[in-house]
């Protein structure tokens, strides 16, 4: 999908807009429960109710950013999601959700680092945060690898109870 907002880019990851062209990759993505096990998001019940979330997500043309669907160059294989959300309180959150198969090669380090380079270069946020269960340490790590660093515990969402953050380093002086 071509578009004329930003996308993030990396040297392994192809990133662009979740269409409902997607769907089935997406009712694939959350239908495994392992995948899903730390986030508090049901399944899709049907691919057409992937379709009906995807043809409704309006976070690119509210914020001009959203979460990205992923694919792998090499294979041009989708491999998950990963991008940036506007919550109501005006902070934005880094998110991921890669498919089990494409855990543990480094692809959610890559598409969150990529990801922070375009909020602080391109959007100028002033800073990002990154929410995890404390029991999910796979994500936990990538949070700490990309730079974010223990900020609070949060009772906002169950399903969210650590709070991650990192500054935009050229804001800061």
């Amino acid at each position: 999908m071509t578009t004329s907002r930003p996308v993030p880019k990396s040297e392994r990851l192809f990133f662009y807009e979740m269409s409902p062209s997607d769907a089935r990759h997406f009712y694939l993505l959350n239908a495994d429960p392992e995948v899903v096990k730390y986030t508090g998001d049901p399944p899709f019940q049907s691919e057409k109710d992937a379709r009906s979330f995807l043809e409704n997500y309006g976070e690119y043309a509210e914020s001009g950013f959203g979460r990205w669907a992923v694919k792998a160059i090499e294979e041009e294989r989708f491999i998950g999601w990963c991008g940036l959300k506007r919550h109501k309180n005006g902070e934005v959150d880094l998110g991921f959700r890669l498919l089990k198969q494409e855990w543990n090669k480094g692809y959610a380090t890559e598409a969150s680092l990529a990801c922070l380079k375009l909020a602080f270069e391109t959007h100028r946020l002033s800073y990002v945060i990154g929410r995890a269960m404390q029991e999910n340490k796979a994500s936990l790590r990538v949070l700490e690898k990309i730079g974010m660093r223990f900020w609070k515990e949060t009772d906002e969402d169950p399903h969210c109870a650590l709070c991650f953050r990192i500054d935009n380093p050229s804001l800061s002086s």
